[in-house]
């Protein structure tokens, strides 16, 4: 693989300015991704033209920057998400309009969940998730129940920090974390109020494909007395949805 003056190969440098975007960020300037990517504002910029001639870049009227819709294609054409996602749609379509607010979809990827599909509603508590965002495992209800049955060295990695911390409910003391986990495998579900966000509640359940963990299903609803009654809806369609992947898989 070509490797430039700085011994950098050039697949780093294309995964770099891939990187660059985010779901805060989906446009952007050259000038904007040589400093995100740490890259020379020349190499930038001869490198877009380049993504961009192969539809993996594109540029608007104002010449600023995003992800192609060739990329796009690529990417969901032989996505190992394709199948989770279509399978969960209908399930999860089924939970929002029983429970309103935000249902979502999470995956473990690293040390971080990773958000594969999401539904919101009008007016719906307040959900700094997004699609194609990520969380620490920490954090989110969807993050503790992905944890709880991860393998035993990277729950280890996680467990033993650091912790970031959104609200003064996140989890950031390893043995508090510890003693949730475990809570979580006996229970079955994740229950966080104001983990995230003061005003929001987050619930989670494991997804399963033939008696693995693949996903975590989780509502995104109102820090109040009302939320703890939405466990059981949500158990539901969790154990639904892990049937129709097992029978499918």
């Amino acid at each position: 693989m070509a490797r430039s003056s700085s011994g950098e190969s050039v697949l780093t440098r294309v995964v770099r300015i891939f990187e660059s975007f985010g779901p805060d960020s989906p446009v952007l300037t050259v000038s904007e991704i040589g400093r995100r990517a740490r890259l020379p504002l020349a190499t930038v910029s001869r490198m877009v033209d380049e993504m961009t001639r192969h539809g993996l870049l594109a540029r608007d009227e104002r010449r600023r920057v995003r992800i192609g819709t060739r990329m796009w294609e690529l990417a969901e054409r032989a996505s190992p998400m394709l199948r989770l996602r279509e399978t969960a749609v209908p399930f999860m379509g089924d939970l929002q309009s029983v429970v309103g607010h935000s249902t979502q979809l999470g995956v473990l990827d690293g040390t971080e969940v990773l958000f594969v599909e999401r539904f919101t509603a009008p007016g719906s508590v307040v959900n700094l998730t997004r699609i194609a965002g990520r969380m620490p495992l920490n954090a989110s209800s969807s993050g503790l129940v992905l944890l709880a049955h991860a393998p035993a060295d990277l729950r280890e990695r996680v467990v033993r920090g650091p912790l970031p911390a959104f609200t003064d409910a996140t989890i950031v003391d390893e043995r508090t974390l510890r003693a949730t986990l475990a809570d979580v495998r006996a229970r079955g579900f994740a229950f966080c109020p104001g983990h995230v966000h003061p005003d929001a509640t987050g619930i989670a359940v494991p997804v399963r494909a033939s008696g693995q963990v693949v996903a975590a299903l989780g509502l995104v609803v109102p820090n109040d007395d009302q939320a703890w009654s939405l466990i059981r809806p949500l158990q539901l369609t969790g154990l639904a949805l892990s049937r129709a992947l097992s029978t499918h898989r």
